[in-house]
């Protein structure tokens, strides 16, 4: 599938699926977007020091290291797991733009860092950043009560659908803790639906420049 590097509403980059006519993140901004739904409206809600995070979708790592200096900022411990079946070429992360973006050139090293890190194992970022990398598809997720805050951060429901359904929430609902908190952009009904037939309790809330609404889901407490 042809590939190439956009810049987006805010001046970060992203990667565009050209057959699908689909990014990697909003062209509204990749960065606000990031900042917005997983950052403000995912980390900023968990009420603990030691933050175990799945990421569904890695992609550009760009969730990933804007989770890495808010640790670094907040004093936080974070266990961060980043599922991707296809990771992104070197050769296009070279042509990503985030570190300057973000005002955070002195932090560069930990970018590449954390997508040089080996797949499957853990890997010491920082003292406060810790990240295993897994090349597998979503349907392989098989874990149990392990994470406090999911990122679902799939390609759209139009192109992927299967990434969206009541199976795959099942899959997610399981993954979490009690209490546990799962973010996305979308705001579908059809994906809300999904989410609150696999048991979530969902909430509506404003979305990113661009988009009107986005999901927060939470596990019930049992």
């Amino acid at each position: 599938m042809k590939r190439q590097i956009i810049t987006t509403a805010d001046g970060s980059k992203t990667i565009q699926m050209e057959d699908w006519n689909e990014q990697y993140h909003s062209i509204h901004g990749a960065v606000q977007e990031a900042q917005h739904v997983f950052i403000k409206n995912g980390l900023h809600v968990v009420k603990t020091s030691e933050i175990h995070i799945l990421e569904m979708g890695f992609g550009t790592g760009l969730n990933a290291f804007i989770t890495f200096l808010e640790a670094e900022k907040l004093g936080i411990k974070i266990d961060y797991v980043g599922i991707e079946a296809y990771p992104v070429l070197e050769e296009e992360l070279l042509q990503l733009n985030y570190p300057s973006i973000l005002n955070a050139e002195i932090k560069a090293d930990y970018f590449w860092q954390i997508h040089r890190s080996d797949w499957e194992g853990a890997s010491g970022i920082s003292n406060n950043f810790k990240l295993t990398k897994q090349q597998k598809f979503f349907n392989e997720i098989v874990d149990s009560d392990l994470y406090h805050l999911i990122y679902f951060d799939a390609f759209g429901a139009r192109v992927q659908p299967e990434l969206w359904d009541e199976a795959m929430f099942i899959r997610m609902y399981k993954a979490l803790k009690n209490d546990g908190v799962l973010v996305t952009y979308s705001a579908k009904g059809s994906v809300r639906r999904a989410m609150q037939a696999a048991g979530f309790i969902v909430e509506r809330l404003p979305g990113p420049p661009g988009k009107r609404e986005m999901l927060r889901a939470r596990k019930r407490c049992s």
